[in-house]
């Protein structure tokens, strides 16, 4: 056979036709196929096969997020090698911790009062699902109004604890130059309700968030390193 040409980049490109062998044609389509097959698979089923840190390993650090005090008798969730919400410990105070999500960037857990944890659960169960956070949204505020389940009366609490992967040694459990979050939940609560801005006014200052929905809740963002 004759070489051809084709343009690329405004420029003629030779090439030689060769003749390939069978068995090397097959495997590069093998490859390319699964290729595309990676790249067309949900998020979710990607991060399914990131590798979940062990039992002992998410209780260490899925507890970084309480006071040292409600350590101890505090429950604590994690992830499965599908990378899906289980339980690691059952406690016995109103304290309920979730550890790290191995599939997501960062490193970040959370404490939260038990009375939060319907609303905690629904919204993991979506999201392994493959909703996105506006649908999480929108189909948890329906279910609330629908009375399918309940969000607490009382204003109820959560605090997240955060870093960036370099600074989490995943093996041994470590974190620096980490930084606290609070959140505290009031259902339907608005900036007229709680005298609270939409935004925050100066850094560490609490503001509304979500004003006027199931899942309104007064955020408190401390300066990085505070």
């Amino acid at each position: 056979m004759r070489g051809g040409s084709r343009w690329e980049s405004g420029r003629v490109v030779y090439f030689r036709a060769v003749n390939l062998k069978p068995d090397f044609l097959m495997r590069c389509l093998l490859a390319f196929f699964g290729v595309a097959l990676g790249l067309a698979l949900p998020a979710s089923s990607l991060l399914a096969q990131t590798a979940a840190p062990s039992a002992e390993l998410q209780l260490k650090t899925g507890l970084l997020a309480a006071p040292a005090e409600s350590r101890a008798a505090a429950t604590v969730y994690g992830f499965n090698e599908k990378n899906e919400t289980m339980l690691l410990r059952q406690g016995t105070n109103d304290l309920v911790c979730l550890a790290d999500n191995p599939g997501q960037k960062g490193f970040s857990v959370a404490c939260f009062h038990k009375d939060l944890l319907p609303f905690m659960q629904r919204g993991w169960k979506l999201k392994e699902e493959g909703k996105n956070p506006a649908q999480v949204m929108e189909i948890r505020e329906k279910e609330v109004k629908a009375k399918k389940w309940k969000m607490p009366k009382q204003p109820t609490s959560l605090t997240v604890y955060s870093a960036k992967d370099e600074d989490f040694d995943a093996a041994a459990g470590e974190v620096k130059n980490a930084n606290f979050r609070y959140v505290v939940y009031i259902p339907y609560a608005t900036a007229a309700s709680t005298g609270l801005p939409l935004k925050p006014e100066a850094p560490g200052m609490p503001w509304i968030m979500d004003p006027g929905t199931h899942r309104a809740h007064i955020m408190i963002n401390p300066p990085a390193g505070k």
